[in-house]
């Protein structure tokens, strides 16, 4: 008879479990048979099976207790062939149970030859059905586990390959017969398995499965990146002993991928709709150069650089007719501390670049250039000159991307993106979204460069058209006078003063504000400055004065202003004072504290039919008379009163020279970010 033996190592805890396992599952009956086929040992699962006990089996022939009459001359005939040295008989054959029911058994019959000579016939017997199930289970086991499309292993208890199905041989890129007696480690050692080994012990000691173990690597022959999903289960044996652990493994690639690249667009679109929010936020253009370099650090780039064609900007000349540009370096921004910042070009400095540069094929083609894999010989057309290229080197950079900015059909610079840390180069997504950023950025800095324009135009209207800085002063008054242009490009323009000699020796002093900006503010007030200047030859009464510039501003349409205007007559230190809707003068006085001119306001100029009233004060020698626009006091957090005793405390303090109390009361009072023009004018009577 063919004898299976199953058998595992064992340890002194287990020696003393000899039952279970497989031949329990088959319920297997021992019975031995003398040569004349007479029962000599009758085992209890054979009682179980056979339904007879010991007694009542031991002695009696075999066939004649099991087997009914009509197949006894069969099983003789088997027995005989078996006794005679015919190897083993195999087969199911029908047996009848003591209860009389008929059963059919399977058996494995063999010769025994004892030590004295004497020959027995050994049995071993299980129900059919039994046997039946059990092969259909293990080749149905098989089957599944032959072709089924995730990854199957068996492990032993020190975590040694037993069993690995044809999925997982794939998975994994190495034939099973490299698997068996290695562990995960030795099999995979491309990959961080020590955290999986250790989980992998946790299930054998606990019992608690773990599922979907997420894992991303490469296995060998294959540079794609791969991603599984891997669960553990413990194995044990029928009588609850621990023999192993069963691993199954799913490669989730397409589906990682496929997250990887949606994750991927999700960030590029915030990132994206994030550079619409951060970048532009001002129209000056180093802030607006400056934020998009921000914004692409570190989401697509470790170092990026803005770089402007100085033919773009106010005042630049144009692009050399040899390929050069003349760029001027904008903004720069690192993930971290690099040596390739050391390497990029002065920030704010014009300097032409070689048009062998790569930043300078991306501008004057318009179109991106791509450097995935950066050699040292792509750093020398990166860089300004061999030791930038050091530098860079120094840097790690290995991949390289510039894109022009493109604005309403103009290219007006570039955009330079180098990575070091990041390991993976520049793609043609990369392309894509930077280009996309280029293009967002480059309408915000266009529309700065634009507004450059404008302010710098007026500007130079606005300052032509105010008093000369240095202008002589009137009899009887030292002059000094400030204007200072709003913080934002687009604010400029309206405020103005003016120091007008009339009749007698005295002087007119105006100080005025457009409402509104821009260019036709600026524009407005030259309107009325020579406007004041022309009726001055006919009246000089501060009140007759406004009124008149009232019905001027009136037509002019939609214009309106404020303004100040003080008459001094150095003869009698007499000071004629009229207000249309303008903040107070402040007196400063020797030995008393600085106050506000108390005033009628009036209307502001272009309301029309109310009138102006002037206040008569005297001015002695040393006092100060400090006309200003709103721009200098007026804030959207602190109160207009509040403002006002922080210009009066300043006027406070120790005497000065009037050039230092004009800086002093624009430091003070001025913030970085103002969106008003100021207008400041101090006369201080003089013997």
């Amino acid at each position: 008879m063919e004898v299976v033996v199953m058998a595992r190592r064992l340890g002194p805890a287990d020696a003393a479990m000899a039952a279970g396992g497989l031949l329990d599952v088959l319920g297997v009956a021992a019975v031995v048979l003398d040569d004349h086929g007479r029962i000599t040992l009758w085992s209890p699962p054979a009682e179980d099976l056979f339904g007879y006990t010991c007694e009542e089996a031991l002695g009696r022939e075999a066939s004649r207790l099991l087997v009914e009459e009509g197949r006894r001359a069969q099983v003789h005939q088997a027995f005989e062939q078996v006794m005679a040295g015919g190897g083993t008989w195999a087969g199911a054959f029908p047996v009848q149970h003591k209860d009389g029911r008929t059963m059919l058994v399977e058996f494995r019959n063999t010769r025994l030859q004892a030590a004295s000579g004497t020959l027995y016939a050994l049995g071993l017997a299980s129900p059919r059905e039994t046997v039946r199930r059990l092969e259909r289970d293990l080749a149905l086991a098989a089957r599944i586990v032959d072709q089924a499309p995730i990854g199957l292993a068996v492990l032993d208890e020190d975590l040694r390959y037993v069993m690995v199905n044809p999925a997982l041989e794939k998975i994994n890129g190495l034939p099973a017969a490299e698997h068996r007696g290695r562990t995960p480690h030795e099999v995979l050692p491309h990959l961080d398995v020590g955290a999986i080994e250790d989980r992998m012990r946790q299930v054998l000691a606990t019992g608690r499965p773990v599922l979907d173990e997420f894992a991303v690597g490469r296995v060998p022959h294959d540079d794609r990146t791969h991603a599984w999903s891997s669960s553990f289960y413990r194995l044990e044996d029928q009588a609850h002993r621990v023999i192993g652990l069963a691993v199954s493994v799913i490669d989730i690639t397409e589906p990682y991928e496929q997250s990887v690249a949606a994750a991927r667009a999700r960030r590029r679109l915030s990132l994206i709709a994030d550079a619409s929010i951060r970048v532009g936020t001002t129209l000056d253009l180093p802030t607006t150069a400056r934020e998009l370099a921000e914004v692409t650090v570190p989401e697509v780039a470790d170092i990026a650089a803005v770089d402007l064609l100085d033919a773009a900007l106010p005042g630049a000349t144009t692009r050399a007719d040899d390929g050069s540009a003349q760029f001027r370096a904008m903004a720069i921004k690192a993930a971290d501390s690099t040596p390739a910042t050391d390497a990029a070009d002065p920030i704010g400095e014009v300097t032409r670049y070689h048009p062998h540069r790569l930043v300078t094929q991306a501008a004057v083609g318009g179109r991106p250039v791509l450097v995935p894999r950066v050699t040292a010989a792509d750093l020398t057309r990166i860089a300004r000159d061999e030791n930038a290229a050091r530098l860079l080197a120094e840097a790690g950079v290995h991949s390289y991307l510039a894109v022009p900015l493109i604005a309403r059909g103009r290219v007006l610079g570039a955009l330079d993106l180098k990575r070091t840390r990041t390991p993976a180069p520049f793609d043609q997504d990369d392309v894509l979204l930077a280009s996309e950023l280029a293009a967002r950025a480059a309408v915000a800095i266009d529309n700065a460069r634009w507004y450059q324009h404008q302010r710098q135009a007026t500007l130079a209207l606005q300052r032509h058209l105010l008093p000369p800085r240095h202008a002589p002063d009137p009899p009887g008054l030292s002059i000094a006078h400030r204007y200072q242009p709003a913080s934002a490009t687009d604010e400029t323009g309206g405020d103005w003063f003016d120091v007008i000699p009339v009749d007698g020796g005295r002087t007119l002093l105006v100080v005025g504000d457009v409402m509104g900006s821009g260019i036709t503010a600026a524009a407005t007030m030259g309107q009325l400055r020579t406007t004041i200047r022309a009726l001055a030859r006919l009246t000089s009464d501060p009140a007759d004065l406004l009124t008149h510039l009232d019905a001027v501003t009136r037509d002019l349409g939609d214009a309106m202003a404020t303004s100040v205007i003080a008459l001094y007559d150095p003869a009698t230190g007499r000071c004629r004072l009229a207000c249309a809707g303008h903040p107070p003068p402040v007196l400063a006085r020797p030995g008393h504290a600085p106050h506000p001119v108390r005033l009628d306001p009036g209307p502001p100029l272009g309301v029309g039919g109310l009138p102006f009233p002037a206040r008569d004060l005297t001015l002695r020698t040393g006092d100060d008379l400090v006309l200003y626009t709103d721009g200098l006091v007026e804030v959207r957090d602190q109160d207009i009163d509040q403002r006002l005793q922080t210009l009066t405390d300043l006027l406070a303090g120790p005497r000065r020279p009037l050039e230092d109390t004009c800086d002093l009361l624009l430091s003070a009072l001025r913030r970085p970010d103002n969106q008003d023009d100021v207008a400041l004018l101090i006369a201080r009577a003089v013997p």
